[in-house]
């Protein structure tokens, strides 16, 4: 008997050991190697360095925990339990017990110590299918966190790339204001030397000095509107301290980005978003979850029916429990609650309305989709004419403002005209780049409402 103990209690520490994930962090992205930053660079470092994935993988993994912990309810449970007694009876009970025991000729001692080890096994057979609904719940769960760190991923995307635009914007603002002080730099040279020989005003020098000052106060700002958008670009990459190595910089916006004609039809689109969107997968596994809730909180409607076995040995005296001092129970059990007050009832109609909102939340955001995409839709197709005119402006600008500053050079022009021209072409080129990142950006924000951004990165690991 001791040895069937010694098996059972070593099989329950087997079935009892469990693997323990190694917990972790993301990674700090190296950017040492890396002297230009695109876009795609930029969200690929992001989904392996910021923090929050690593938060929503965390998240997966407890989902998978609370699977095999609704599984193992499907198993018997086996206990082991042991105790060790030493008592001393007073002397008036002694007596009295000596008395007694004298009575049949037997002998008794005011110390006496008693040992008892038991294992107990027990096995529910049947609870209402509680279990089922259990693991069900427990499995759309660990399907809603998988969904969840999708959606995690897709939202970071799009937030990289807004951060990235806004950076790229301001990086660009940087070398047209840059360019505007160059300009305004070689202007007061020649103004400079055209005083020198008599053959310009000093008024004019004058002038061009505050244009030079002005362009270089645009540009001290433009500097500080970069530097206070690449915390934002840094935090979500998950670089430490949300900045940026001194060496890199940003890829340029590209001046000659192509035009991509908008082909699929918003209803497309639509029908694509709801099939693609890990949002939607998310909520649509929290009906199921609600539905599998529904179905357990019937569970105490139905008996409850447990298998039941136990070893028991006990001795006086001596801790060394042998075959002699061991006995074994065997039975089977069944519970039935009849009434609780309509606690049953009020945890039912808890659960159908759990449910209940659960179907319409995903409604609500089935709609929302829909005019998300619609709206983006909207917006890109406005992008797309303001950057073509934008480009339209900017030739005739150029042409503009050499034809004034040519006419200036040969004193056919008033310095006026020229300072006009030469706004209107910076304010021109800002409007341009503005065209560019406000084109990319409705881009990448419609690839997020229909789901198609995170297409062309690896998918995320699985836990193990």
């Amino acid at each position: 008997m001791k040895r069937i103990v010694v098996s059972l209690v070593g099989l329950l520490w087997c079935l009892g050991v469990t693997a323990h994930a190694a917990e972790g962090q993301p990674g700090v992205p190296d950017l040492a190697k890396i002297k230009v930053l695109d876009l795609k660079t930029a969200q690929t470092l992001a989904l392996a360095g910021n923090p929050d994935m690593g938060a929503a993988q965390a998240r997966i993994e407890q989902a998978r925990a609370r699977v095999r912990q609704a599984v193992a309810t499907w198993w018997p449970s086996l206990d082991a339990n042991g105790a060790g007694a030493r008592q001393r009876l007073s002397d008036n009970s002694f007596q009295t017990t000596k008395n007694l025991y004298s009575r049949f000729g037997m002998a008794t001692d005011q110390t006496t110590e008693n040992y008892s080890a038991n294992l107990q096994a027990t096995w529910l057979l049947f609870d209402g299918f509680a279990r089922n609904f259990k693991e069900q719940q427990a499995r759309y769960g660990e399907q809603a966190a998988d969904a969840g760190l999708l959606d995690s991923r897709r939202l970071l995307v799009t937030s990289v790339a807004e951060a990235f635009l806004n950076a790229q914007l301001a990086q660009t603002t940087i070398d047209i204001n840059r360019a505007d002080e160059t300009f305004y730099s070689r202007q007061l040279e020649d103004a400079q030397n055209r005083f020198k020989v008599g053959a310009g005003p000093w008024g004019d020098v004058l002038n061009i000095k505050v244009q030079v000052n002005s362009a270089r106060t645009s540009l001290i700002r433009s500097q500080r509107e970069f530097e206070a958008a690449g915390y934002g670009l840094a935090a979500l990459l998950g670089l430490p301290e949300a900045a940026f190595p001194a060496h890199l910089r940003l890829e340029s916006l590209d001046k000659e980005t192509t035009i991509a004609e908008q082909k699929e039809s918003a209803d497309a689109l639509i029908k694509e978003a709801l099939a693609a969107r890990p949002d939607i997968r998310r909520l649509e596994m929290a009906v199921k979850q609600a539905d599998a809730a529904t179905g357990a909180a019937k569970a105490p409607f139905y008996p409850k029916v447990q298998l039941a076995g136990a070893v028991e040995g006990a001795r006086e005296g001596d801790a060394r429990l042998n075959d002699d001092d061991f006995g074994n129970t065997v039975g089977m059990n069944m519970s039935w609650n009849l009434y609780a007050g309509g606690a049953d009832k009020a945890r039912l109609i808890e659960a159908e309305q759990a449910k209940r909102e659960a179907v319409y939340t995903l409604a609500g955001l089935r709609n929302g989709v829909a005019a998300e995409v619609r709206q983006d839709l909207a917006l890109l197709a406005a992008a797309q004419e303001q950057l073509r005119l934008q480009r339209e402006t900017v030739k005739l600008v150029e042409e503009n403002r050499d034809l004034a500053k040519n006419e200036y050079e040969a004193g056919e022009a008033s310095l006026v005209r020229l300072n006009e021209a030469q706004r209107d072409l910076i304010t021109t080129y800002s409007r341009l780049a503005q065209a560019l990142a406000g084109y990319q950006l409705a881009q990448q924000r419609l690839f997020s409402a229909t789901g198609r951004n995170l297409a062309g990165f690896d998918p995320p690991a699985k836990g193990k």
